[in-house]
């Protein structure tokens, strides 16, 4: 019996597993959300974890997402936004201890009763990325002439004029990483292709401190055009950076001089990181358990060590949380489902297949929020049910992506909500942004 079709051309089945796991993916903001501040935990399961400021900016973006899927109310959904945007509105900047942020930045970690800096963390350049690029999300969405979905719009734009993407240039060509008010600016910059793709946008379309176009060009100067697993493609190891920027901004069409170059867009660059990750995976040339054209995902994700073990006569290193990646590790057969759902958009004819061998092969990866964050099938575990390692995690990085990128696969709607963003646009301009939508 052959299966009906959705709209997308997949069977419903296949389609309906992907509505509920973006439903069941949701539920972890819907559930996590202090009301009290607006704070996210980085993530729950392993006991206590302070606010992460990306995760709240990935609350954000849901939430026109749930209002779309009935997830939650439109009221609901506002609500949430205003207490997150007010509360960082009127929370301290400064260097003194109690301050959330400075210069318009955020902690990369806040504690979350207090809302104060959490342990030693530094201002983080591209956490506070991921805070504003959701505050101008609902911005773009809640457009009604309404008081409460006017004070959205205005805090949305407070928060974003605020920040001194200038100044974090530290008088160098590439933004940095961070700052700590004990020792100044961090050592390192944003160099090679990252996540980093959004920060730049933003910094250059800044309407009160912008970037010069010669600090993107000083950026784009470090990548590396790279043939793993016999595709050329800009590197990146980790799958994660070739989705988090995609999240907001529909790169299809559209190039940068970099990209113009090599013939291809942003898009299809992820496209092919994706196909890679499934090469990597059949190849498996360190021979893990799982592995195969069906079962992938290696990027930032929590592991099983550190720890030393010797499986089947191999001497395997296995690392805790850590940029995984492809092809040079560090890889010690960890796999994150999540990875391989936020790259829906760029390969669905691969995705599907994996995110349905996954959930079938392992079903205790599933849970009320999705995909447990990551597995192991090499480290084994005879302790648990499964008999292999499963973390018991759920991470807030991971779970907004699922819930965004499954959403601009079955309806661009965040894309989009940004593609009429004004600052967006001019960022994408400044950088060297031609054709496509632009």
């Amino acid at each position: 019996m052959t299966a009906k079709k959705s709209e997308t051309g997949n069977s419903v089945d296949t389609y309906a597993a992907v509505q509920r796991l973006q439903q069941r993916s949701f539920e972890f903001f819907l559930k996590e959300f202090n009301p009290l501040n607006g704070f996210l935990p980085d993530n729950v399961g392993g006991g206590a974890s302070p606010a992460s400021v990306a995760v709240v900016g990935m609350a954000l973006a849901a939430w026109p997402i749930g209002v779309e899927r009935r997830f939650l109310s439109r009221a609901e959904a506002i609500k949430r936004t205003l207490i997150t945007l007010r509360g960082f509105w009127k929370s301290p900047q400064g260097q003194q201890p109690e301050a959330r942020g400075y210069k318009g930045f955020y902690y990369h970690f806040l504690n979350a009763q207090t809302g104060h800096r959490a342990g030693n963390c530094e201002l983080s350049t591209v956490d506070t990325t991921y805070f504003i690029a959701g505050a101008l999300t609902c911005a773009a969405y809640f457009d009604r002439d309404t008081p409460k979905e006017n004070e959205i719009r205005s805090l949305a734009e407070a928060l974003y004029r605020r920040v001194d993407w200038q100044w974090a240039l530290n008088s160098g060509p590439r933004v940095s990483m961070g700052w700590k008010p004990e020792s100044g600016f961090l050592p390192s910059h944003w160099k090679g292709y990252s996540e980093a793709l959004l920060l730049y946008v933003l910094a250059l379309g800044s309407p009160t401190h912008p970037i010069p176009a010669e600090s993107y060009t000083a950026w784009t100067e470090t990548y590396q055009w790279k043939k793993v697993c016999g595709t050329e493609f800009l590197y990146a190891g980790p799958l994660f950076i070739h989705q988090m920027s995609h999240m907001w901004i529909d790169f299809r069409g559209i190039q940068d001089p970099f990209m113009r170059a090599h013939g291809i867009d942003y898009f299809q660059n992820s496209r092919r990181a994706t196909y890679i990750q499934q090469q990597y995976a059949i190849q498996n040339p360190m021979h893990f358990a799982g592995y195969n054209k069906h079962c992938w995902g290696i990027t930032a994700s929590d592991g099983p060590g550190p720890a030393e073990r010797r499986v089947n006569g191999i001497e395997r290193t296995f690392f805790d949380y850590d940029a995984r990646k492809v092809p040079e590790g560090p890889d010690d057969g960890t796999i994150a489902p999540w990875a391989a759902a936020a790259s829906l958009p760029f390969a669905p004819e691969i995705v599907l297949p994996t995110l349905r061998n996954i959930g079938e092969t392992y079903p205790e990866m599933m849970s009320d929020f999705g995909f447990k964050s990551s597995f192991n099938p090499t480290f084994r575990a005879p302790a648990g049910k499964a008999g292999y390692w499963i973390s018991k995690r759920h991470y807030g990085l991971a779970q907004g992506p699922v819930v965004v990128m499954v959403e601009n696969y079955r309806s661009g709607l965040i894309w989009r909500l940004l593609r009429d963003c004004p600052w967006v646009v001019a960022g994408l301009r400044s950088a060297g942004f031609k054709n496509g939508w632009l």
